[in-house]
């Protein structure tokens, strides 16, 4: 569960944010459709139903002396919001924020690639630098308790009830089924010395039935959300991901003290179903998913009566709960 080295690139863990089926990738595998009037160069407001983010308005309510959030820039596009800011880790301060409304090299999970109709979504990476305030086996926490912060921020913001599926991404209902709406991908980024965690969010807002890559796929829209304004949306993640961010760091990143585990495994859709986890050197693992365990792990019950902690890989849900 430690985010990955940024020069490795042969790592499970992505370098990019990226929502899409519920295997661990991102949208899809290949581009997604999407309206002409959303494509670039159709101008600031060619999609009416997708206005762009107030990056003004949205530093004025998140960046504050004393706040974790120390910068917040908004970019038309980009390939990838996790590359761009890991390449700045040892110069930014802790808590740069760097949205695109469209990102046109976003990868999933074991190098997937996706792609999304530009403001269809959030698409955003921020950077975290716990230092010596936390011991660096315990920074593997931090994909988790970013899923926490988003589904609380989801919550308040939009309405939308959102479940964890370990170890990154983010479900939502629609029409009874369970679809992905989101994922969340960390890398470590910059020098020792400098550098820190760079972690990816990716939340599909408005993506519509006809946009889906895959029937997995969701968005807060199809889900029913209360509201779909993203800058709306993204102030409620940002700050609770500040809040959940600063208890854990404050119990040094100890996730009993903070109450991280027990909320984590509280608002896991993994947890109480048979999974197959599959393992890097093509291993995979069949149980019951019965905990996540202090390192973060996915601990599963076997049918040989072992009990196996899967710290890395993708997990399939094989039934519900």
């Amino acid at each position: 569960m430690t985010p990955r080295d940024a020069s490795d690139d042969s790592s499970e863990t992505p370098s990019g944010p990226g929502p899409g089926p519920g295997s661990g990738s991102g949208p899809g595998s290949g581009p997604v459709p999407g309206p002409a009037s959303g494509t670039p160069g159709g101008g600031r407001w060619s999609d009416l139903d997708r206005p762009p983010l107030n990056a003004a308005s949205l530093r004025r309510a998140l960046i504050r002396d004393g706040g974790l959030w120390t910068s917040l820039d908004v970019v038309p596009a980009t390939g990838s919001t996790n590359t761009d800011l890991a390449a700045r880790a040892d110069e930014l301060p802790e808590g740069a924020v760097l949205v695109a409304e469209e990102q046109s090299s976003g990868r999933g999970r074991l190098d997937r690639r996706w792609s999304a109709p530009a403001r269809s979504g959030l698409f955003f990476s921020v950077l975290l630098k716990p230092g010596a305030a936390v011991p660096v086996e315990r920074w593997g926490w931090l994909p988790l308790l970013t899923g926490v912060a988003v589904a609380t921020g989801l919550s308040r913001a939009a309405g939308v009830d959102t479940a964890l599926k370990w170890p990154n991404d983010l479900l939502v209902t629609v029409a009874g089924e369970e679809r992905k709406a989101g994922g969340i991908l960390a890398e470590r980024a910059g020098s020792a010395a400098g550098g820190g965690v760079v972690i990816g969010i990716g939340i599909n807002v408005t993506l519509r039935a006809e946009e889906l890559p895959v029937p997995t796929a969701g968005s807060l829209a199809l889900a029913g959300a209360a509201s779909t304004d993203r800058d709306t949306v993204l102030r409620a993640v940002l700050r609770s991901l500040e809040q959940w961010y600063g208890d854990w760091r404050a119990a040094e990143g100890d996730p009993s003290a903070s109450r991280l585990q027990e909320t984590y495994a509280a608002g896991c859709a993994t947890l109480g179903r048979k999974v197959r986890a599959e393992l890097p050197g093509d291993r995979s693992i069949t149980g019951e998913a019965v905990a996540v365990d202090a390192d973060g792990r996915l601990v599963l019950a076997t049918g040989d009566g072992v009990q196996e902690p899967v710290g890395a890989g993708d997990v399939v849900h094989l039934r519900g709960a």
